[in-house]
């Protein structure tokens, strides 16, 4: 089974991931359509009862499929499981990653992928980031699914250590930057995001992690990056409140 992998150099700054979408004959690709539709189906059905709520039968109900049908293009619930976990990934890729990576190398492109995925996750409160639910669905059940979402998570974790590595080298973050602790502080104030606003339904948790990003960097930023970088629309705000 190939898992997707992130490959993102200092050299190339490319991304490496299997499979890859390619041209198919007009047969298959009224196959991969069809597919491709049940998949929408069942990212709704996983966002709303968790990876463990999907099952063939539930998938055709919504899908108005046969059983046979689904099962044609899974083979299993597990298949089913694993296909979700994938498509949820490119779909992250496509709106966090890609557009993050077009991005000047080093803070700016950190920032970027940062507050994209602060963006994503905001607008997943309803329905719940798969990562995450996925993580407390599987972290002790062994197999296939759990090895497929932790391939993807840290993936994602492997792509935004490497920016942050990116950032050291511009000179933008403290030489002495400990990369892995700094994406353990990050992925922490992601998950502090969505346990406050999804959970305890608390206002302002949006303020608060975009506010705690922003203590973070405070702490690892070159004292060069801050002179030659302009100040946040945040750090601006808060100079002015001073000021009053």
């Amino acid at each position: 089974m190939t898992q997707a992998k992130y490959n993102v150099t200092a050299e190339t700054d490319t991304l490496d991931r299997a499979p890859r979408r390619t041209a198919l004959p007009k047969l298959q690709h009224k196959g991969q359509q069809t597919r491709a539709t049940i998949l929408d189906a069942a990212l709704g059905l996983a966002s709303q009862m968790g990876l463990e709520g999907l099952s063939i039968g539930a998938l055709a109900e919504v899908s108005r499929m046969s059983k046979s049908g689904v099962f044609a293009h899974f083979g299993s619930r597990e298949g089913l499981q694993i296909s979700v976990i994938r498509e949820y990934h490119a779909r992250f890729e496509d709106e966090v990653f890609f557009p993050a990576v077009r991005e000047p190398r080093g803070l700016p492109r950190l920032r970027s992928l940062f507050e994209r995925w602060v963006k994503r996750v905001s607008v997943e409160l309803d329905s719940g980031c798969i990562y995450i639910s996925g993580a407390v669905e599987f972290d002790d059940r062994p197999g296939p699914v759990r090895d497929a979402l932790a391939s993807m998570v840290v993936a994602w974790h492997g792509a935004l250590e490497r920016a942050i590595h990116q950032a050291v080298e511009e000179g933008h973050l403290v030489a002495d930057t400990d990369a892995t602790q700094l994406l353990f502080e990050l992925h922490g104030l992601i998950l502090a995001l969505h346990h406050d606003a999804r959970f305890l339904r608390l206002p302002g948790a949006l303020g608060r992690v975009q506010r705690g990003f922003e203590h973070l960097l405070a702490h690892y930023v070159s004292s060069a990056s801050q002179a030659a970088t302009p100040p946040t629309p945040l750090a601006r705000a808060r100079s002015s409140a001073r000021r009053r």
